[in-house]
């Protein structure tokens, strides 16, 4: 139910002319999910999924990304050549990889689909090598290479192997690097068994925070997965980057103060011993581990929206167009749409922009019209419907979030954002099933999690509710307080 801010290393893109040296080059992405492998028992659920979300993320805010789903050998060397082929001097190039992923002679190897895998030297003849890759980019000039790895998975090739070394290997990088791996070195993982990873979900989450060199949002991220896995998980992070590098450079207050406050880790949490060749200590948190919801249905659209409570309005003063006129990121998105008014994707960022302000109104218009261009943008509809449900206008947030589940069944983030809509209208049930099928697809989702808390309670499951909230309150101790700023108390 929080602004969905897909601002993802993002509005460089619209703001160039302002950001120094490389973040203002070109900006490429290969994004890959190799999800079926016929060696495996069953195909991933994850890769594409992850893959899907990340590609969508920076093709909103302006990267050029090509997205592979479930390539061969031949498919990704391939897509790579095309991507070689695009680089110019001072690019920023991505590579995000979800899949199998295999370590062979202290080198990581991306596994195509159709790899025929019996002994270690045919990991090294069928598999994509990440420090080859980033060679030949790096060769063809870019000057910040990024590089998230998701292929720490426990795979059905290492065990024919004699002797072999599980997981992946601390990479050589060339300056200018940065690299991150889904767990530590050598350690392998298991899928959630949901449809999207514990890794991806909290990079998405941290790397959509302003003000933040690239190194933080990463050690953010890890940070993020080792608390959520209870310290099962801890990513790897590698940089060689030779000058600072900012995902959003230029964009601060672009997400409310409570998030920001929410995604930061705890000050002085327990330690925990170090993960091996891990670049900073994450410290363990424990939490409760929230108690797996029920199996539910995803609401229908034909729900209906009772009369609102009175008592729960928004609290904060709007700030006006004026006031914010001179804010760097809307006055770059405002060229931007003066020179094109019906830029889809400069209406959309602006809108989040001004919502993350609390700007809701202006945030709505730019939301209008972001839809008024494109009816089925799920995403810019359940912006709108967040936005409405902050401001109280409830029947017609009900439709936006309708509409966007109808576009997209099982959406976590419109489900979240309905279940915001009914707990404000006083339809306890509905919000219930809301965030039961919104916690059926992502069981950490601390919003949902405490507004399912709150609508038991007031339903007249107290103990139920307090249990809920509760352990909300554990993953995230700002939670009550930003359920403030959506006016629910």
């Amino acid at each position: 139910m929080k602004i969905r801010l897909a601002l993802l290393l993002t509005l460089i893109f619209s703001i160039a002319s302002t950001v120094p040296s490389s973040a203002a080059g070109d900006r490429y992405a290969l994004v890959i999910g190799n999800a079926k492998y016929p060696d495996a028992d069953v195909p991933l659920k994850e890769p594409v999924n992850d893959a899907r979300d990340v590609a969508d993320e920076l093709k909103r805010d302006g990267f050029t990304v090509e997205i592979g789903e479930n390539l061969t050998g031949d498919g990704m060397r391939r897509a790579l050549e095309r991507l070689y082929g695009k680089i110019r001097p001072g690019s920023v190039v991505l590579i995000f990889f979800s899949g199998f992923g295999i370590q062979s002679n202290r080198q990581s190897y991306m596994i195509p689909v159709d790899a025929q895998i019996w002994s270690e030297a045919d990991v090294r003849h069928d598999g994509v090598s990440l420090e080859t890759v980033l060679g030949e980019v790096n060769g063809r000039g870019a000057g910040v290479k990024i590089a998230l790895i998701d292929a720490s998975r426990r795979n059905p090739y290492e065990r024919r192997f004699r002797t072999f070394s599980a997981g992946l290997a601390p990479v050589i990088a060339p300056n200018g690097t940065l690299v991150m791996y889904s767990a530590a070195l050598s350690s392998v993982i298991s899928d959630s068994g949901g449809d999207h990873s514990l890794f991806v979900q909290e990079l998405l989450k941290e790397i959509r925070v302003p003000d933040l060199m690239a190194e933080e949002t990463l050690n953010r991220t890890r940070v993020g997965v080792t608390r959520a896995s209870r310290g099962e998980q801890v990513p790897w992070i590698s940089s060689s980057l030779a000058e600072d590098f900012s995902f959003i450079p230029g964009a601060g207050g672009t997400r409310p103060a409570n998030e920001v406050a929410k995604l930061a880790p705890p000050a002085s949490p327990p330690p925990v011993p170090p993960p091996p060749a891990a670049v900073g200590t994450p410290s363990r948190v424990e939490v409760p581990t929230p108690p797996a919801p029920p199996r539910v249905e995803v609401p229908t659209p034909s729900q209906q929206v009772a009369p609102p409570p009175p008592v729960e309005k928004p609290a904060s003063d709007a700030p006006t167009q004026v006031a914010l006129a001179d804010d760097p990121t809307i006055k770059s998105l405002t060229a931007k749409l003066d020179a094109n008014p019906d830029d889809a994707n400069a209406l959309y960022r602006r809108g989040q922009v001004y919502a993350s302000k609390g700007a809701y109104d202006l945030a709505i218009k730019d939301f209008d019209n972001t839809i008024r261009l494109n009816p089925k943008d799920v995403e810019a509809l359940n912006n709108r419907c967040w936005t409405r449900a902050v401001v109280g206008d409830l029947p017609a947030a009900l439709k936006d979030c309708n509409e966007a589940l109808r576009l997209r069944p099982n959406f976590v983030d419109a489900l979240d954002s309905r279940g915001l809509v009914n707990l404000k209208s006083g339809s306890t049930k509905n919000a219930i099933t809301d965030f039961d099928a919104a916690l059926k697809i992502n069981p950490r989702l601390t919003s949902s999690l405490y507004g399912r808390g709150l609508a038991k309670q007031r339903s007249g499951s107290i103990s139920e509710g307090n249990v809920d909230i509760a352990n909300a309150k554990a993953m995230d101790p700002n939670i009550a307080q930003e359920f403030e700023g959506y006016g629910v108390r």
